[in-house]
């Protein structure tokens, strides 16, 4: 039987009430207690920096502040570790890290100097960097980042050409059963030079190689990949091997000539859940062999995620570019709007036209729309949706993302009254995520499908198409379009089939 934790149990009972009952109420209590007494109420400490951080107002934040700052001196390891430890959730200071590193020099306790660490390596600045004989390799990384993340915090570099690259191998990541459409893509850049070449196509990824020089930019000139990752090798499950590999010769040129200023990364073993203890090992043995490489969870511009390749285990590295350069448009979006490589595939897949009259039944946020738009021949844009929100959305990232825009019409309405829009026929394209049901509530799906087919029949010129994600196993009545496209995509936890049809 689980043996009962008093100081958890009491954190618990307050962690519900406001800033202001602990303060008056709580916090005075403990205040007034005999030693016995505040040991029993420890866990009104830790329920104060949770609180207090979460909901309290700047001068009620330094109040708790500066109570927890007196309680590093109590004569009770206990209280004092509590103390340290919810500091950094009020938001400590450079005189709470001068406090916590002159009790980091005179404690003897083992067990005080470890809850010391783990609050410096959070809060720990350059003060703390000065006293690294003190620290473990583990804090001291985490205080390297921490100073570099504010002072420094670094970024990738798109516009930097990687010239040892013999070695590299890269992994186009992508929605799985967009790989056909993600090829054609890669195939129609290398043909208009772009120096890679096709390894091998698999469920949800390209593998492609460098042919010669690159930089970041090229890769980012493909639209139709989710993520792309730089892969250093395949080793086995073990952690030296794998340290090895992430500080190897090819790990640091990659780093190094795609970053600019510290190199920090957020590391994930992918698919096996959260593995804290296996990433605090590894990132450790990293940093013994590459004191550059700082492993860092917050806003780190590197990610190494840890794939399972049998017969081992594959470091790949990937950038993580906030916004991502290719959708900066993107200055708002709305409830279940699509997501952009799966926007810029549907483009793809409608193919291209001069002088396109294209229609979105849905527009949502105009990533279809915008998406065709900037392959280039469209003559006139027409949009319509039910929200109003979703029409100034659109409207909003369509100024952003094109130039000199064609003509455009933008309606809020249901697209079943499509013919009380001026204009609205002998269209060429219709491109549309239509609604799925499952983040916003559709009575009658089906029904909705079924219109969006007849919509489509009626407003489509011969040799229109329409292009869309089905949710369902729907098809048009009659023969006036037929199906020239369809595949199975994952859209994370379900699928829907894209498909193409033709007007005949």
């Amino acid at each position: 039987m689980k043996k009962a934790n008093p100081a958890k149990e009491l954190y618990h009972r307050l962690r519900v009430l406001s800033c202001e009952q602990l303060w008056t109420e709580e916090v005075p209590a403990f205040d007034r207690a005999d030693a016995r007494g505040r040991m029993d109420r420890v866990g009104l400490i830790r329920a104060v920096g949770v609180v207090f951080s979460e909901s309290g107002t700047p001068a009620q934040r330094e109040q708790a502040r500066q109570w927890l700052r007196a309680l590093l001196h109590d004569p009770e390891e206990k209280i004092r570790r509590y103390a340290m430890t919810a500091l950094p959730k009020i938001g400590a200071e450079a005189g709470e890290e001068s406090e916590l590193l002159r009790l980091l020099e005179k404690t003897a306790s083992d067990r005080e100097k470890e809850s010391l660490s783990r609050t410096l390596e959070k809060i720990g600045g350059s003060a703390t960097l000065k006293s690294a004989a003190a620290l473990a390799s583990r804090s001291l990384q985490k205080v390297e980042a921490n100073v570099a993340r504010h002072e420094n915090p670094g970024v990738v570099c798109l516009d930097r050409p990687l010239k040892n690259f013999a070695d590299l191998r890269m992994h186009l990541h992508c929605r799985e059963g967009l790989e056909e459409i993600l090829e054609d893509e890669l195939q129609e850049q290398i043909a208009g030079g772009a120096k890679f070449r096709l390894v091998r196509r698999r469920p949800g990824r390209l593998e492609i190689a460098p042919t010669g020089p690159f930089m970041l930019a090229d890769l980012y000139a493909l639209r139709c990949f989710s993520a792309v990752g730089l892969v250093l090798g395949t080793v086995r499950n073990e952690t030296g091997e794998l340290a090895a590999l992430m500080a190897s010769p090819l790990a640091r040129q990659v780093f190094e000539t795609f970053t600019e200023g510290p190199i920090r990364y957020r590391l994930e073993f992918v698919s096996k859940g959260h593995q804290r203890a296996a990433v605090r090992g590894l990132a450790a043995r990293v940093y013994e062999l590459c004191p550059a490489l700082l492993n860092d969870p917050r806003h780190a511009p590197w990610q190494i995620n840890i794939l399972e390749t049998p017969p081992g285990c594959s470091p790949e590295l990937t950038p993580r570019l906030r916004p991502d350069p290719r959708f900066a448009y993107r200055q708002d979006d709305v409830p279940a709007a699509s997501h952009p490589p799966l926007a810029a595939a549907m483009a793809r897949l409608a193919g291209r036209m001069e002088n396109e009259t294209i229609w979105d039944p849905f527009c949502g946020s105009g990533l279809e729309l915008i998406e065709r738009t900037l392959r280039g021949g469209v003559g006139h844009v027409f949009g319509t949706d039910r929200s109003a929100e979703a029409i100034a959305i659109t409207r909003e990232n369509f100024a952003a993302a094109v130039k000199n825009p064609p003509a455009s019409t933008l309606a809020r309405g249901d697209f079943r009254d499509h013919a009380a829009i001026a204009g609205l026929k002998d269209l060429s394209l219709i491109i549309t995520n239509p609604p799925m049901g499952r983040r916003v509530p559709i009575p009658n799906l089906p029904g909705l499908i079924a219109d969006l087919f007849a919509a489509a029949a009626a407003v489509l010129r011969p040799g229109g198409r329409l292009v869309f994600a089905n949710p369902l196993p729907v098809e048009p009545r009659g023969h006036s379009l037929k199906r020239a496209f369809r595949r199975k995509v994952d859209l994370g936890g379900f699928h829907v089939n894209l498909e193409k049809y033709l007007k005949q």
